[in-house]
């Protein structure tokens, strides 16, 4: 199955939402959500089998990716973490999914979090790459280590005006290398990487990507429809909903180490490290270990 080939249109809340769906009408929900910078093809090899098993598989492009767009064109096309986590509500009401176990990686494990901390009772479980990510803007103002600041480099280039122009004229070419630093032992080819690529060329992508790394920095401003939300996240609220962590033995992307979020999940909680040279883009460099842990936090 080609997820890309069963794409639908809806609109939910303030977007246009592209969405690939897999599995029975009346299955079990899945929300699946990739990260940046990536596109729906991270799970072309999940949604298949979890479809499998008998779940509604639901895979959405990010608001400025792919095929989903922006109802009006005067809404600010913003990147802030609670506003992507109300997009993933919205997408779930127009659906008519009530509860669903949601997963992801990079933004859409952040994403995931919100959603299981904010609307625990719309979540049955949570699968997260690399944790708890749910951050502040006041948190980001904490200096790092100067190496672990150079893993953030992209983050401080989208923060002028070059970066922006760069982005804007090498998104392939940035997107190429991302995936490369973030999944080191990764081979992947042309055709899997152009498939994605695709995505970037959404007219709203350059706008969404950098308000989201200028927002976690405090150099942007959010809209004030999610200031209540942000105040919430910005007390890292715990996490009740059955939860599986996930990290690859390879990852290059800035992550936190497991030990250090453990805590932040207070119901039934497990985290794996995947191993055999997995990166960031762990639903596509392991699929089946990411459908496991579906399944696995789906017995609780």
């Amino acid at each position: 199955m080609t997820v890309a080939a069963t794409v639908n249109q809806v609109d939910a809340g303030v977007l246009s939402v592209g969405y690939a769906e897999a599995g029975p009408g009346d299955g079990p929900a899945v929300l699946l959500l990739h990260g940046w910078p990536y596109d729906i093809h991270s799970y072309e090899d999940v949604a298949p089998l979890l479809a499998a098993h008998g779940y509604r598989v639901i895979v959405p492009y990010l608001r400025g990716y792919g095929m989903t767009r922006f109802r009006s064109d005067e809404t600010l096309r913003n990147g802030q973490q609670s506003a992507l986590a109300v997009d993933a509500i919205a997408l779930m009401d127009a659906l008519d999914v009530e509860r669903a176990i949601v997963a992801g990686f990079d933004w859409g494990a952040r994403t995931a979090n919100i959603v299981a901390a904010l609307w625990p009772e719309r979540c049955r479980g949570l699968v997260s790459v690399s944790g708890y990510l749910i951050g502040s803007q006041k948190a980001a103002q904490v200096p790092l280590t100067p190496e672990a600041e150079q893993q953030w480099w992209y983050q401080y280039y989208f923060a002028t005006e070059r970066g922006r122009a760069g982005y804007e004229m090498y998104r392939r070419e940035f997107a190429r290398l991302i995936w490369r630093t973030a999944s080191p032992q990764w081979h992947f080819g042309d055709a899997t990487f152009e498939r994605t690529a695709a995505s970037f060329d959404n007219a709203d992508h350059v706008d969404v990507a950098i308000h989201n790394y200028r927002w976690r920095l405090g150099l942007a401003e959010g809209e004030p429809e999610y200031d209540e939300l942000e105040e919430r996240l910005a007390e890292a609220p715990d996490i009740q909903v059955p939860t599986i962590t996930l990290e690859g033995d390879a990852n290059g992307a800035p992550h936190p180490e497991p030990a250090a979020y453990a805590h932040k999940f207070t119901g039934p909680y497990s985290h794996r490290t995947i191993e055999g040279g997995i990166g960031h883009n762990l639903p596509q460099e392991a699929p089946q270990a990411f459908v496991d842990a579906i399944l696995d936090v789906d017995q609780h």
